[in-house]
Protein backbone atom coordinates (compact mmCIF):
# COMPACT_ATOMS: atom_id res chain seq x y z
CA UNK A 1 0.00 0.00 0.00
CA UNK A 2 1.25 3.46 -0.89
CA UNK A 3 2.16 5.48 2.19
CA UNK A 4 2.62 2.51 4.54
CA UNK A 5 5.96 1.33 5.85
CA UNK A 6 7.15 -2.12 4.91
CA UNK A 7 9.80 -4.10 6.77
CA UNK A 8 11.95 -6.96 5.55
CA UNK A 9 13.80 -9.90 7.06
CA UNK A 10 16.12 -12.21 5.13
CA UNK A 11 17.93 -15.36 6.15
CA UNK A 12 19.59 -18.41 4.60
CA UNK A 13 18.61 -22.00 5.37
CA UNK A 14 20.45 -25.22 4.61
CA UNK A 15 19.76 -28.92 4.97
CA UNK A 16 22.97 -30.32 3.50
CA UNK A 17 26.59 -29.22 2.98
CA UNK A 18 25.83 -28.48 -0.67
CA UNK A 19 22.30 -27.11 -0.77
CA UNK A 20 21.04 -23.91 0.83
CA UNK A 21 18.58 -21.22 -0.16
CA UNK A 22 17.77 -17.63 0.78
CA UNK A 23 14.43 -16.77 2.34
CA UNK A 24 12.93 -13.29 2.47
CA UNK A 25 9.87 -11.83 4.11
CA UNK A 26 8.20 -8.43 3.78
CA UNK A 27 5.46 -7.10 6.00
CA UNK A 28 4.30 -4.97 8.86
CA UNK A 29 6.79 -4.12 11.60
CA UNK A 30 5.05 -6.36 14.15
CA UNK A 31 5.17 -9.37 11.84
CA UNK A 32 8.80 -8.91 10.84
CA UNK A 33 9.91 -8.26 14.41
CA UNK A 34 8.06 -11.36 15.63
CA UNK A 35 9.48 -13.50 12.82
CA UNK A 36 13.05 -12.29 13.36
CA UNK A 37 12.81 -13.03 17.09
CA UNK A 38 11.22 -16.47 16.65
CA UNK A 39 14.48 -18.32 15.87
CA UNK A 40 18.25 -17.92 16.08
CA UNK A 41 21.25 -19.04 14.05
CA UNK A 42 21.55 -22.79 14.49
CA UNK A 43 17.85 -23.45 15.14
CA UNK A 44 16.00 -26.02 13.08
CA UNK A 45 12.96 -24.57 11.36
CA UNK A 46 10.07 -25.82 9.30
CA UNK A 47 8.78 -23.36 6.71
CA UNK A 48 5.21 -23.89 5.61
CA UNK A 49 3.64 -22.37 2.49
CA UNK A 50 6.51 -20.25 1.13
CA UNK A 51 6.22 -18.84 -2.36
CA UNK A 52 9.05 -20.13 -4.54
CA UNK A 53 10.38 -17.45 -6.88
CA UNK A 54 13.18 -17.26 -9.39
CA UNK A 55 15.93 -15.06 -8.01
CA UNK A 56 17.40 -12.10 -9.80
CA UNK A 57 21.06 -13.07 -9.35
CA UNK A 58 22.61 -9.72 -10.25
CA UNK A 59 20.46 -7.77 -7.81
CA UNK A 60 19.85 -10.21 -4.98
CA UNK A 61 23.25 -11.80 -4.60
CA UNK A 62 24.84 -8.43 -4.03
CA UNK A 63 23.39 -8.35 -0.49
CA UNK A 64 22.63 -12.04 0.17
CA UNK A 65 24.78 -15.16 0.16
CA UNK A 66 25.20 -16.69 -3.30
CA UNK A 67 23.29 -19.96 -3.31
CA UNK A 68 23.45 -22.93 -5.67
CA UNK A 69 19.71 -22.59 -6.31
CA UNK A 70 18.13 -20.44 -8.99
CA UNK A 71 15.26 -19.79 -6.58
CA UNK A 72 14.45 -18.06 -3.30
CA UNK A 73 11.69 -18.48 -0.75
CA UNK A 74 9.30 -15.60 -0.18
CA UNK A 75 7.44 -15.73 3.12
CA UNK A 76 4.06 -14.07 3.36
CA UNK A 77 2.54 -12.75 6.57
CA UNK A 78 -0.87 -14.14 5.58
CA UNK A 79 0.13 -17.53 4.17
CA UNK A 80 3.53 -18.68 5.46
CA UNK A 81 4.52 -20.07 8.84
CA UNK A 82 8.00 -20.59 10.31
CA UNK A 83 8.14 -23.06 13.20
CA UNK A 84 11.17 -24.00 15.26
CA UNK A 85 11.62 -27.67 16.03
CA UNK A 86 13.96 -29.97 17.89
CA UNK A 87 15.15 -31.75 14.75
CA UNK A 88 18.63 -32.37 16.20
CA UNK A 89 17.08 -35.14 18.29
CA UNK A 90 15.99 -36.98 15.15
CA UNK A 91 18.62 -35.95 12.59
CA UNK A 92 22.11 -35.47 14.01
CA UNK A 93 23.45 -34.89 10.46
CA UNK A 94 22.17 -31.33 10.76
CA UNK A 95 24.56 -30.61 13.64
CA UNK A 96 27.53 -30.82 11.25
CA UNK A 97 26.05 -27.99 9.18
CA UNK A 98 26.09 -25.41 11.98
CA UNK A 99 29.62 -24.19 11.33
CA UNK A 100 29.78 -24.42 7.55
CA UNK A 101 30.04 -21.00 5.89
CA UNK A 102 27.80 -20.31 2.91
CA UNK A 103 30.71 -18.70 1.06
CA UNK A 104 33.75 -20.27 -0.52
CA UNK A 105 36.73 -19.69 1.83
CA UNK A 106 38.58 -17.82 -0.95
CA UNK A 107 35.63 -15.50 -1.65
CA UNK A 108 35.81 -13.13 1.31
CA UNK A 109 37.93 -10.43 2.90
CA UNK A 110 38.96 -10.45 6.53
CA UNK A 111 38.77 -7.24 8.54
CA UNK A 112 42.59 -7.12 8.43
CA UNK A 113 42.51 -7.26 4.61
CA UNK A 114 40.05 -4.38 4.52
CA UNK A 115 42.14 -2.25 6.89
CA UNK A 116 45.33 -2.98 4.94
CA UNK A 117 43.80 -2.50 1.47
CA UNK A 118 40.96 -0.09 2.19
CA UNK A 119 41.98 2.51 -0.37
CA UNK A 120 42.01 0.01 -3.26
CA UNK A 121 38.67 -1.46 -2.13
CA UNK A 122 36.86 1.88 -1.91
CA UNK A 123 33.44 1.75 -3.61
CA UNK A 124 33.42 -2.04 -4.03
CA UNK A 125 30.87 -4.46 -2.58
CA UNK A 126 32.74 -7.14 -0.62
CA UNK A 127 32.11 -10.38 1.21
CA UNK A 128 33.49 -10.25 4.75
CA UNK A 129 34.23 -12.97 7.26
CA UNK A 130 33.99 -11.84 10.86
CA UNK A 131 32.53 -13.04 14.14
CA UNK A 132 29.45 -11.15 15.37
CA UNK A 133 29.53 -10.50 19.10
CA UNK A 134 26.13 -8.80 19.44
CA UNK A 135 23.25 -7.51 17.36
CA UNK A 136 20.96 -4.68 18.44
CA UNK A 137 18.84 -1.89 17.03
Amino acid sequence: DIGTESYTFSFTIRDSPTYFINAQSWGREEYIRSLSESFRVGDCVTIENPLIQSKEAEREEKFNPVTPSGYKLLLSENHSVVKTSSCYDTDTRLLSLLHLPVKNPQDYYSLGDIVANGQSLHGRVLNMLAAVMAVSE
